[in-house]
């Protein structure tokens, strides 16, 4: 069973800032917490896994994880988390985990709020940055970073095994004879249990794989075309895409 981490959650505040920094590779193994958290990368990359899927936040992205959902968080480089514990029913995020953007005003709340004590004066200066960052955050655009896992065991493991062998050439037809299933069959199950067509999930998955190699300072020539992509332009045009910034500038 996932650890409960309780730091700070019983204080009795609605809303609390928690921030740390983490060397190189670092790896929290899985745990949960009671409220909502808003996990925010002030600096790095961080990749977070859990029984239902995996996202992946750089800059100018945040991970909303619900409370009691068990997940684990890699950093890739070194990495300061500025992030907030949050009480169910303050935000409409619902109750599966999804990458956010974070606007330049909502990156300053969370670097601010990172530095207000657990039992701030709710009524002082204080208590207005965690009031206007909850408004803020409300606002924040869901950004599709994401790979759901499907429920079906033998589905959900051919998808854990691309997510650590990605290639883009890979087709409906492959998938489905490795699996024993027809194509319609193949289709419609792997929309019913991530949501997402095939392909659509395929893209989300390369673009997660991308994403710490990036940061980690690989040349996008190298990671296109390790993930099968015809040409470094293919690549970065599906990358633009789907985040809305070009693969280069998320290298350091």
């Amino acid at each position: 069973m996932a650890q409960v981490y309780n730091h700070n959650e019983a204080v009795p505040r609605d809303v609390v800032a928690i921030g740390h920094d983490y060397p190189p590779s670092f790896e929290l193994d899985e745990h949960r917490h009671v409220r909502g958290q808003l996990l925010y990368a002030a600096h790095g990359v961080v990749a977070v896994s859990t029984p239902q899927g995996a996202w992946t936040a750089p800059p100018e992205r945040a991970v909303w994880i619900p409370g009691g959902v068990p997940h684990s968080v890699r950093m890739v480089g070194e990495v300061s988390t500025r992030s907030v514990l949050i009480h169910p029913g303050l935000l409409p995020f619902g109750d599966r985990c999804q990458v956010v953007g974070v606007s330049p005003l909502l990156r300053s709340l969370l670097v601010a709020a990172g530095e207000v004590p657990p039992e701030y004066d709710l009524d002082g200066r204080d208590g207005l940055v965690m009031s206007l960052l909850v408004a803020e955050l409300a606002l924040a655009p869901v950004i599709p970073l994401s790979a759901p896992f499907p429920k079906s065991p033998a589905l959900a493991a051919r998808c854990h095994a691309f997510l650590e062998r990605p290639d883009a050439h890979e087709t409906i037809d492959d998938w489905s004879a490795q699996l024993g299933l027809g194509r319609r069959a193949f289709t419609r199950t792997f929309r019913r249990e991530t949501g997402m067509s095939f392909a659509e999930w395929r893209q989300q998955a390369c673009l997660l794989s991308a994403l710490p190699r990036l940061a980690g300072g690989e040349p996008v020539t190298a990671i296109a075309l390790d993930l099968g992509y015809d040409s470094p332009a293919a690549f970065a045009t599906m990358f633009k895409r789907l985040s809305g910034i070009a693969p280069s500038k998320y290298q350091p």
